[in-house]
C-alpha cells in the first residue's frame, strides 16, 4: 500500500497533521511539534486519577479516552518540562478528538511514519508514541463494548 493510501485512510485532521508534518524540513519540524506541545490541552478539573500512564514512555504521561455523543474525547496530562510527550499529545488531539470511535480505531498504529517523524524523534520516543495511540484505541474498544451507543 502507497504511502497516499495509506494517509487516505487517516481521519481528516489527523491527515492535514501528518501532511503538515511530513513536507516540513527537518528544521521546521522540531518547531511544528514544540508549537504542538503548547496545544496538549489542559486537562480538565475532575480528570486527576481517571487517566492511565503509558508506561512505554519515557516521561510520565498519561491519557484517558472515552466517547461522547458518538465523539471521541481525549484528555492527557504530562510535565511541562517534556515537550516531546506533549509535542504527541497536541498531535494526537489536533488529529482525533471529536472523531467517531471507528475512525480512531482505524489509525495504523505507526502513522507516525508517514509524518516522517523518524528524522528527528529517536526510536524511544516514536514507540512511547505508539503506546499512546495503542491506549487510547484500547479505551476506545472498552467504552464501546461498555455502552456500545456512545
Amino acid at each position: 500500500m502507497s504511502s497516499e493510501e495509506r494517509l487516505a485512510k487517516l481521519p481528516a485532521k489527523l491527515q492535514n497533521v501528518v501532511r503538515m508534518l511530513a513536507g516540513a524540513p527537518k528544521v521546521l519540524k522540531t518547531e511544528m511539534l514544540l508549537a504542538f506541545a503548547q496545544k496538549m490541552p489542559p486537562l480538565p478539573a475532575g480528570m486527576q486519577g481517571r487517566l492511565e500512564q503509558v508506561h512505554e514512555c519515557t516521561t510520565p504521561f498519561f491519557v484517558h479516552a472515552e466517547i461522547e455523543n458518538a465523539q471521541v474525547r481525549l484528555y492527557f496530562d504530562a510535565p511541562k518540562e517534556a515537550p516531546t510527550v506533549r509535542a504527541f499529545a497536541g498531535m494526537l488531539a489536533e488529529g482525533l478528538e471529536g472523531e467517531s470511535p471507528e475512525a480512531v480505531l482505524g489509525v495504523p498504529e505507526d502513522f507516525y511514519t508517514l509524518a516522517r517523524l523518524e528524522e528527528i524523534i529517536t526510536p524511544l520516543r516514536l514507540r512511547g508514541l505508539q503506546a499512546v495511540l495503542s491506549r487510547i484505541k484500547r479505551q476506545v474498544r472498552e467504552a464501546l463494548e461498555s455502552n456500545p451507543r456512545g
